[in-house]
């Protein structure tokens, strides 16, 4: 198992490398949001990003912009985040990346009341983006995300995203799984369903309400369980620990905490 970490985008990016690196991390997950990590600061620092990659031994996960609206119904608004992420993909790729977390297009404004036009926006984004992402030999990595999304919330929807894009793998995120399903239903499922095409996982912990991104153990979410799931399925691959808290001592805690489960 590869363990990694996110930076944290106000921050100086050849910064976070140094600190994960020190913190003995395996790779680094790039989010690529502005301000210090938008795709034109990543450009123009990318020799210097992939000589601090390289002489701090991490790999190189990149998470594609969080926070555009692909499926937008402002046609104007939507075309510049379908460009944005596009040329997101394309930097990740020159920096070396073999692996991209995606979130599906986000649902806002009345969209809710005319989903099928938003899915239809969201599903020719994903058209687009998977054709490049074939050019240039970089895998995207579909996050489940958490219910006020409305797309990709639910199995179901995953089950249809793998049906028409099946170059797709799945980001499984335990935080957004967790969120308003105190049982853990939504997880067990994602894995029992799509155990093959899970290409990523996102770690973190939440009481069920929030995306409050804890450390391991701080919330409700069955670890344990859950490795155990994992190592049936033979997963043995990226884990990005989403763990944001100004005290990074407990992303390491988190991470050796789960050493040891999957380790049994």
């Amino acid at each position: 198992m590869q363990f990694g970490a996110m930076n944290f985008p106000v921050l100086p990016v050849l910064d976070e490398i140094d600190s994960f690196a020190r913190l003995g991390f395996d790779y680094l997950e790039l989010a690529m949001d502005p301000p210090m990590a938008h795709h034109s600061n990543l450009s123009a620092e990318k020799k210097e990003i992939s000589k601090a990659l390289k002489k701090n031994g991490l790999g190189l996960v990149c998470h594609l912009p969080t926070f555009l609206t692909t499926a937008d119904l402002t046609d104007s608004l939507r075309r510049a985040s379908v460009a944005e992420m596009l040329l997101s993909l394309h930097v990740a790729a020159e920096l070396g990346a073999k692996k991209v977390v995606l979130h599906p297009s986000m649902v806002g404004g009345m969209g809710a009341f005319v989903l099928a036009k938003v899915k239809g926006y969201a599903f020719d984004f994903l058209s687009e983006m998977v054709v490049v992402s074939r050019r240039l030999d970089v895998a995207i990595c579909l996050e489940n995300m958490f219910p006020r999304n409305l797309l990709g919330v639910e199995p179901d929807d995953f089950e249809e995203f793998f049906r028409v894009f099946p170059s797709l793998k799945l980001t499984l995120d335990t935080g957004h799984a967790n969120i308003t399903d105190p049982k853990g239903g939504c997880l067990k499922k994602l894995v029992k369903r799509f155990g093959k095409q899970i290409g990523h996982l996102h770690f973190s912990d939440n009481q069920g309400k929030r995306d409050d991104h804890l450390a391991v153990g701080e919330g409700t979410v069955n670890f344990p369980e859950l490795v155990r799931s994992l190592k049936a399925i033979g997963y043995d691959d990226t884990l990005t620990l989403e763990v944001f808290d100004q005290d990074r001592g407990k992303l390491v805690a988190s991470r050796e905490q789960l050493k040891i489960l999957f380790s049994y």
